[in-house]
């Protein structure tokens, strides 16, 4: 074994400074210099240096809580922790996320666990476990002009609690909660997906089917409504973005919840799912269906996050 061959693996405050570190320790020599490659260029780890820059010489810091039900388990909410990291970096501030349990919320005023927040996000889940508390943090944010992200059924539960408490639907619920507790308890603004379109097929899906692959499951493409909060954000009205759900919010109700002013500014291209909602007279509150952190890159920042972020930012100048 040759001595310039033994690579030290140093402990790291950033897995981002992992690229610059390896080099300094000569790694990429050591690599050509096994395959006998010579001579090579010279690395450019320009992007890598701006990345850690942007890192260790943030300009200011902001503060998200992520409200969910697997707050126990930190790495079950990576992507988005790390999407929210790059979207820091694109405005060169560092992110402090904060887990919060929703379901403090089914018994505690989320008031004093939210307030000093510069935004809030709720991500994806399954089961009703954690979900009041999930539309309670929804209510919060757009009641106090906060910046949030839903995810998934973050952004079932932020249509559940628009239809309660703007809408007039005081019952609404989700069908995926019924089906759990084997009863009919809500008006399902939130249904069971039973059919949509993938490429040139239809997929058909029944309730009473085994859960293994009955997702819709995958890249989909979405049309978002020229002028819109979304269409701004992305500089796009035709996007793709990556899906992992079986229940859609029921666009039977989307008079109504537009009418009480819950855009919903993005579809599926037949206009049958929604795939995004913004409230029209919030500084900015959108509810996506997709996963966007599954598509953030540290080099590239999903558009969302680094938006979200941005809206962070400005909310920390007004606290």
């Amino acid at each position: 074994m040759r001595p310039d061959a033994v690579i030290a693996a140093q402990d790291l405050s950033t897995i981002y400074d992992a690229p610059l570190a390896y080099h300094r320790e000569g790694l990429d020599q050591a690599v050509l210099d096994a395959f006998q490659i010579s001579p090579a260029p010279k690395p450019d780890l320009s992007k890598w240096e701006d990345v850690s820059d942007r890192i260790h010489n943030a300009e200011g810091e902001v503060k998200v809580a992520i409200v969910g039900k697997y707050t126990q388990l930190e790495d079950a909410y990576k992507s988005i922790a790390e999407a929210l990291t790059h979207g820091g970096m694109a405005n060169r501030v560092r992110v402090k996320v904060e887990w919060v349990d929703a379901e403090i919320f089914d018994t505690e005023d989320p008031g004093p666990h939210l307030e000093g927040f510069h935004a809030i996000l709720v991500p994806g889940g399954f089961g009703e476990r954690g979900t009041e508390g999930k539309i309670k943090a929804a209510q919060y944010a757009r009641e106090h002009q906060v910046p949030y992200l839903g995810i998934c059924l973050g952004m079932q539960m932020a249509v559940i609690e628009a239809a309660r408490n703007v809408a007039g639907i005081s019952g609404a619920g989700s069908e995926e909660f019924d089906h759990e507790a084997g009863k009919k308890r809500f008006e399902p603004v939130v249904y069971h997906l039973k059919e949509w379109i993938q490429g040139n097929a239809k997929i058909e899906r029944k309730v009473s089917d085994d859960k293994g692959g009955t997702m819709r499951l995958g890249a989909y493409d979405a049309v978002l409504t020229e002028g819109s909060k979304v269409a701004e954000v992305y500089g796009t009205t035709r996007i793709e973005e990556r899906h992992r759900h079986r229940y859609e919010v029921d666009t039977k109700y989307r008079e109504q919840l537009e009418k009480a002013g819950l855009n919903f500014s993005g579809m599926s291209p037949d206009g049958r799912l929604p795939e995004i909602v913004e409230w029209s007279d919030h500084p900015w509150f959108i509810g996506v269906q997709y996963h966007p952190e599954l598509k953030s890159k540290p080099f590239d920042p999903h558009p969302l996050f680094r938006d979200f972020v941005r809206a962070a930012k400005e909310s920390s100048r007004l606290v």
